[in-house]
Protein backbone atom coordinates (compact mmCIF):
# COMPACT_ATOMS: atom_id res chain seq x y z
CA UNK A 1 0.00 0.00 0.00
CA UNK A 2 1.35 3.28 -0.91
CA UNK A 3 2.36 6.02 1.35
CA UNK A 4 0.64 9.65 1.48
CA UNK A 5 4.26 10.22 0.06
CA UNK A 6 4.18 8.51 -2.85
CA UNK A 7 0.64 9.53 -3.78
CA UNK A 8 1.32 13.32 -3.34
CA UNK A 9 4.35 12.80 -5.52
CA UNK A 10 2.64 10.94 -8.37
CA UNK A 11 0.11 14.13 -8.15
CA UNK A 12 2.96 16.21 -8.37
CA UNK A 13 4.20 14.74 -11.25
CA UNK A 14 0.54 14.52 -13.16
CA UNK A 15 0.08 18.31 -12.78
CA UNK A 16 4.02 18.83 -14.10
CA UNK A 17 2.93 16.62 -17.56
CA UNK A 18 -0.51 18.30 -17.56
CA UNK A 19 0.55 21.65 -17.34
CA UNK A 20 3.96 20.69 -19.76
CA UNK A 21 1.42 19.16 -22.27
CA UNK A 22 -0.59 22.72 -22.46
CA UNK A 23 1.98 24.34 -23.04
CA UNK A 24 3.27 22.37 -26.18
CA UNK A 25 -0.49 22.16 -26.99
CA UNK A 26 -0.22 26.61 -26.48
CA UNK A 27 2.54 26.97 -28.51
CA UNK A 28 1.81 25.07 -31.78
CA UNK A 29 -2.31 26.19 -31.78
CA UNK A 30 -0.80 30.05 -30.93
CA UNK A 31 1.51 29.93 -33.65
CA UNK A 32 -0.49 28.74 -36.09
CA UNK A 33 -3.39 31.13 -34.89
CA UNK A 34 -0.53 34.05 -35.76
CA UNK A 35 0.13 32.37 -39.15
CA UNK A 36 -3.42 33.05 -39.98
CA UNK A 37 -3.37 36.38 -38.36
CA UNK A 38 -0.69 37.40 -40.63
CA UNK A 39 -1.46 35.76 -44.06
CA UNK A 40 -4.92 37.10 -43.69
CA UNK A 41 -3.83 40.60 -42.67
CA UNK A 42 -1.22 40.51 -45.54
CA UNK A 43 -3.84 39.43 -47.92
CA UNK A 44 -5.98 42.68 -46.99
CA UNK A 45 -3.34 44.74 -47.33
CA UNK A 46 -2.44 43.76 -50.95
CA UNK A 47 -6.05 44.73 -51.72
CA UNK A 48 -6.19 48.06 -50.62
CA UNK A 49 -2.52 49.00 -52.08
CA UNK A 50 -2.03 47.11 -54.91
CA UNK A 51 1.23 47.06 -55.32
CA UNK A 52 3.64 46.96 -57.93
CA UNK A 53 6.04 44.78 -56.37
CA UNK A 54 6.37 43.56 -52.33
CA UNK A 55 8.67 41.80 -50.25
CA UNK A 56 7.51 39.93 -47.05
CA UNK A 57 10.15 39.32 -43.65
CA UNK A 58 9.54 37.49 -40.60
CA UNK A 59 11.27 39.65 -37.70
CA UNK A 60 10.43 38.30 -34.40
CA UNK A 61 9.41 34.49 -34.59
CA UNK A 62 5.91 33.91 -34.71
CA UNK A 63 5.02 37.61 -33.67
CA UNK A 64 7.16 39.98 -35.55
CA UNK A 65 6.18 40.43 -39.45
CA UNK A 66 7.31 43.32 -41.72
CA UNK A 67 6.37 44.17 -45.45
CA UNK A 68 7.28 46.53 -48.00
CA UNK A 69 5.05 47.63 -50.87
CA UNK A 70 6.36 49.05 -54.02
CA UNK A 71 5.42 51.07 -56.86
CA UNK A 72 6.66 52.26 -60.24
CA UNK A 73 7.03 55.74 -61.19
CA UNK A 74 3.55 56.54 -61.40
CA UNK A 75 0.68 58.18 -58.87
CA UNK A 76 1.56 59.50 -55.74
CA UNK A 77 2.94 56.68 -53.36
CA UNK A 78 6.36 55.62 -53.59
CA UNK A 79 7.06 53.05 -50.87
CA UNK A 80 4.96 51.56 -48.00
CA UNK A 81 6.36 49.68 -45.12
CA UNK A 82 4.67 48.05 -43.22
CA UNK A 83 5.40 46.16 -39.35
CA UNK A 84 2.52 43.54 -38.30
CA UNK A 85 3.58 43.12 -34.15
CA UNK A 86 1.13 40.26 -32.87
CA UNK A 87 0.00 38.81 -28.94
CA UNK A 88 2.59 35.93 -28.25
CA UNK A 89 -0.43 33.62 -28.48
CA UNK A 90 3.03 30.71 -28.20
CA UNK A 91 3.83 31.45 -25.03
CA UNK A 92 0.69 31.17 -23.04
CA UNK A 93 2.08 32.20 -19.56
CA UNK A 94 3.53 35.94 -20.90
CA UNK A 95 0.07 35.93 -22.80
CA UNK A 96 -1.82 38.30 -19.94
CA UNK A 97 1.17 40.10 -19.64
CA UNK A 98 1.20 41.44 -23.13
CA UNK A 99 -2.39 41.44 -23.47
CA UNK A 100 -2.13 44.27 -20.64
CA UNK A 101 1.04 46.03 -22.03
CA UNK A 102 0.24 45.73 -25.69
CA UNK A 103 -4.09 45.42 -25.58
CA UNK A 104 -3.73 43.83 -29.05
CA UNK A 105 -2.33 43.06 -32.26
CA UNK A 106 -0.76 45.98 -34.00
CA UNK A 107 -0.42 47.03 -37.62
CA UNK A 108 2.18 50.24 -38.08
CA UNK A 109 1.77 51.52 -41.98
CA UNK A 110 3.92 54.29 -42.91
CA UNK A 111 2.89 55.66 -46.58
CA UNK A 112 5.66 57.03 -48.18
CA UNK A 113 4.55 59.95 -50.90
CA UNK A 114 5.99 61.40 -53.62
CA UNK A 115 5.03 65.30 -52.67
CA UNK A 116 5.09 67.09 -49.35
CA UNK A 117 1.63 67.66 -47.54
CA UNK A 118 0.22 70.89 -46.58
CA UNK A 119 1.13 70.91 -42.96
CA UNK A 120 1.93 68.64 -39.73
CA UNK A 121 -1.10 66.71 -38.37
CA UNK A 122 -1.69 63.36 -36.02
CA UNK A 123 -5.24 62.03 -34.71
CA UNK A 124 -4.77 60.14 -31.91
CA UNK A 125 -7.26 57.86 -29.51
CA UNK A 126 -6.65 59.85 -26.36
CA UNK A 127 -5.85 56.21 -24.68
CA UNK A 128 -2.88 55.64 -26.57
CA UNK A 129 -1.42 58.65 -25.87
CA UNK A 130 1.50 58.11 -23.30
CA UNK A 131 3.44 55.21 -23.08
CA UNK A 132 1.11 52.96 -25.39
CA UNK A 133 0.96 55.22 -28.46
CA UNK A 134 4.20 56.54 -30.54
CA UNK A 135 5.89 59.95 -29.72
CA UNK A 136 4.30 62.94 -31.31
CA UNK A 137 8.48 64.42 -31.85
CA UNK A 138 7.35 68.13 -32.85
CA UNK A 139 3.77 68.21 -30.42
CA UNK A 140 5.03 71.45 -28.59
CA UNK A 141 4.54 73.25 -31.59
CA UNK A 142 1.64 71.81 -32.64
CA UNK A 143 -2.31 73.00 -31.90
CA UNK A 144 -4.50 70.47 -29.55
CA UNK A 145 -8.02 69.71 -30.19
CA UNK A 146 -10.30 67.31 -28.82
CA UNK A 147 -13.29 65.08 -30.37
CA UNK A 148 -15.65 62.49 -30.60
CA UNK A 149 -14.64 60.20 -33.23
CA UNK A 150 -17.40 57.06 -32.94
CA UNK A 151 -17.46 56.15 -29.47
CA UNK A 152 -14.09 56.54 -29.29
CA UNK A 153 -12.30 59.89 -28.03
CA UNK A 154 -9.63 61.25 -30.34
CA UNK A 155 -6.97 63.91 -30.16
CA UNK A 156 -5.98 66.60 -33.02
CA UNK A 157 -2.89 68.08 -33.30
CA UNK A 158 -2.41 70.13 -36.03
CA UNK A 159 0.27 72.91 -37.02
CA UNK A 160 -2.22 74.77 -39.76
CA UNK A 161 -6.09 75.58 -39.72
CA UNK A 162 -6.43 73.63 -42.76
CA UNK A 163 -5.43 70.00 -41.16
CA UNK A 164 -8.53 70.52 -39.33
CA UNK A 165 -10.55 70.84 -42.65
CA UNK A 166 -8.63 67.66 -43.90
CA UNK A 167 -9.15 65.86 -40.99
CA UNK A 168 -12.95 66.54 -41.02
CA UNK A 169 -13.01 65.31 -44.40
CA UNK A 170 -11.49 61.96 -43.38
CA UNK A 171 -13.99 61.91 -40.11
CA UNK A 172 -17.02 62.47 -42.86
CA UNK A 173 -15.85 59.44 -44.61
CA UNK A 174 -15.27 57.12 -41.99
CA UNK A 175 -18.00 57.51 -38.91
CA UNK A 176 -16.25 55.02 -37.54
CA UNK A 177 -13.04 54.34 -36.87
CA UNK A 178 -12.72 50.84 -36.13
CA UNK A 179 -9.21 49.77 -35.58
CA UNK A 180 -7.84 52.94 -36.31
CA UNK A 181 -5.65 54.49 -33.09
CA UNK A 182 -3.39 57.33 -34.85
CA UNK A 183 -2.94 58.84 -38.14
CA UNK A 184 -0.13 61.12 -38.76
CA UNK A 185 1.22 63.19 -41.78
CA UNK A 186 4.65 64.19 -41.43
CA UNK A 187 5.85 66.69 -44.06
CA UNK A 188 9.31 66.38 -42.78
CA UNK A 189 9.53 62.35 -44.26
CA UNK A 190 6.43 63.25 -47.34
CA UNK A 191 4.83 60.22 -45.35
CA UNK A 192 1.65 59.54 -43.68
CA UNK A 193 1.12 57.11 -40.53
CA UNK A 194 -1.42 54.54 -40.01
CA UNK A 195 -1.42 52.79 -36.10
CA UNK A 196 -4.34 50.03 -35.85
CA UNK A 197 -5.12 48.45 -32.71
CA UNK A 198 -6.27 45.04 -34.31
CA UNK A 199 -9.80 43.35 -33.12
CA UNK A 200 -11.05 40.35 -34.91
CA UNK A 201 -12.90 42.10 -37.85
CA UNK A 202 -11.36 42.62 -41.20
CA UNK A 203 -9.26 45.57 -41.34
CA UNK A 204 -10.21 46.83 -45.45
CA UNK A 205 -13.08 48.48 -44.95
CA UNK A 206 -10.98 50.49 -42.75
CA UNK A 207 -7.73 51.15 -44.01
CA UNK A 208 -9.30 51.77 -47.53
CA UNK A 209 -10.72 55.25 -47.12
CA UNK A 210 -7.55 56.18 -44.95
CA UNK A 211 -5.84 55.31 -47.73
CA UNK A 212 -7.37 57.13 -49.94
CA UNK A 213 -7.60 60.52 -48.13
CA UNK A 214 -3.78 60.13 -47.79
CA UNK A 215 -3.72 60.35 -50.97
CA UNK A 216 -6.06 63.41 -51.23
CA UNK A 217 -3.71 64.99 -48.73
CA UNK A 218 -0.90 64.31 -50.57
CA UNK A 219 -1.95 65.69 -53.75
CA UNK A 220 0.30 68.65 -55.36
CA UNK A 221 -0.98 71.78 -54.28
CA UNK A 222 0.50 75.90 -54.92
Amino acid sequence: MGTFGDTATVSVLIVIVAIGAFIVFSFHSGKRKNREICTAIFNELMKVFKPDDQTFTNIGGAVGHHGTFSFKERGLVSRIDVTLTLLPRQAPLYMPISQFLMRNDRLFISVYMRYPPPGEGHIIEKGYTGFQGPEITNISRLHEMEFQWGDLVFLLYYEQDRMIDRFKELIESLPNPGPIRHIAIVPDQRKGFILMGLQQEPIEAYLAPVYEWLSRVFEPYE
